[in-house]
């Protein structure tokens, strides 16, 4: 082999320096921790992801059975006509906000595809353009990766305890706002569960229109409230803004990959454009099942029963403790200040007896200190849990 052969056949194709650098996705950290610390032979109880252990309600799976063709044919990118109707229907009941179904709404595969996709449909590629991306952080940890790949920006905007975890557009300077391309609110907000209040909605929703910014609003948390009731960013109008919603806490079906992205005409008509290229349409079956559950609101209800039984149930016994609890006014989420303050050794601590749950700092570096309790365990999972801690005593603090 001459060396011109040995050269080549010793060159490496290229990957996307994003897919071979960097940290670790924080599941995948924590899921390693766990494998090396939990106990052997102790059945670990996981309160780190948020994927509900609920059942699906029979009703829904009921319609997705009854759907399954005996032909499977490509869905349609915009779904079907009574799948937007049973979304705008629901949008209507719960936020008193009309949506035209043929072009204010369009399906998503959850709303992680959508929150993943929507910077490739909003940053610019030239010097020109607006390339930035503003994420309140500690935040989901996919608004990060998802703005990176598009090329874009990102600012990240510190969310402080003493704000009640809540995002204060005031804080991100002017000259930020003036290159920004699209603003991340979550709001309940994922990990510390605090609300924005109407008026702050519009405030931000102006400040979008007088910048020419988007703003896009995950609302996946919006039917789990035990207090005030959420606001959607679209009862402060469509313009600049999108919502996006999933059946995935709503209705116990994250395994069904069903939501929802909602607001203005211009980004919905865009995205209309941009997904047929990425291959990505609901299934016809999982319409049919996301129909049944847009129509009905009291399965919805049900499970906020069953995380206000769980949440009363931490509450009480982190009170017992003497652990601080900070925000958690929605979601099922509980944000916990770290006992000794040290949210991963506190977390290790949790793991050597068999509980899993998020460190805050894997969130973002403002969410040092605390750690994240997702409710998603049965009750009966819960109980099995406080018995555990309660066992440990002082060996699961500092």
């Amino acid at each position: 082999m001459s060396p011109d052969d040995r050269s080549a056949a010793a060159a490496a194709p290229p990957l996307n320096p994003l897919l071979t650098g960097g940290a670790e996705y924080p599941f995948v950290t924590l899921e390693r921790r766990r494998r090396e610390l939990a106990p052997a032979g102790v059945q670990p109880i996981d309160f780190s992801m948020g994927d509900p252990r609920e059942e699906t309600p029979g009703f829904i799976r009921e319609a997705l059975r009854d759907a399954i063709p005996v032909v499977s044919s490509y869905p349609a990118v915009a779904g079907q006509p009574a799948l937007r109707t049973a979304f705008t229907g629901w949008f209507a009941r719960r936020f008193g906000v009309g949506l035209d179904p043929d072009t204010q709404v369009l399906p998503a595969n959850g709303t992680k595809e959508a929150v993943f996709l929507m910077a490739f449909a909003v940053v610019g590629r030239d010097e020109a353009a607006r390339r930035t991306v503003v994420i309140p952080s500690p935040a989901y940890p996919v608004y990060e990766p998802a703005a990176r790949f598009a090329g874009a920006d990102v600012h990240l905007a510190p969310l402080r305890s003493g704000d009640g975890w809540r995002f204060v557009p005031e804080r991100v300077p002017e000259e930020v706002w003036r290159r920004t391309a699209l603003l991340w609110l979550n709001t309940p907000h994922n990990p510390t569960g605090s609300m924005l209040d109407r008026p702050a909605l519009e405030r931000v929703a102006a400040l979008a229109r007088r910048h020419g910014f988007w703003v896009v609003a995950d609302e996946a948390y919006a039917e789990l409230h035990f207090g005030a009731v959420p606001h959607s960013m679209l009862e402060c109008g469509l313009e600049n803004v999108v919502a996006l919603h999933t059946l995935s806490k709503r209705s116990a079906m994250s395994g069904y990959r069903s939501g929802f992205i909602a607001g203005d005409p211009r980004l919905i008509a865009a995205l209309r454009r941009f997904r047929p290229n990425v291959g990505v349409a609901t299934p016809d079956f999982v319409q049919a099942a996301a129909i049944a559950a847009w129509n009905d609101d009291a399965h919805a209800a049900g499970q906020r029963a069953k995380y206000a039984a769980k949440r009363t149930l931490f509450l009480e016994f982190f009170a017992r403790r003497g652990w601080r609890v900070e925000a958690s006014e929605a979601t099922f989420y509980l944000w916990l200040a770290a006992p000794g303050g040290d949210d991963v050794a506190f977390v290790e601590r949790l793991l050597r007896i068999g509980l899993v749950v998020l460190p805050g700092s894997y969130l973002g570096e403002t969410g040092a200190g605390f750690v994240r309790f997702a409710l998603v365990p049965t009750l009966a999972g819960c109980h099995e849990a406080i018995a555990r801690l309660e066992a440990a005593g002082a060996g699961v603090e500092p």
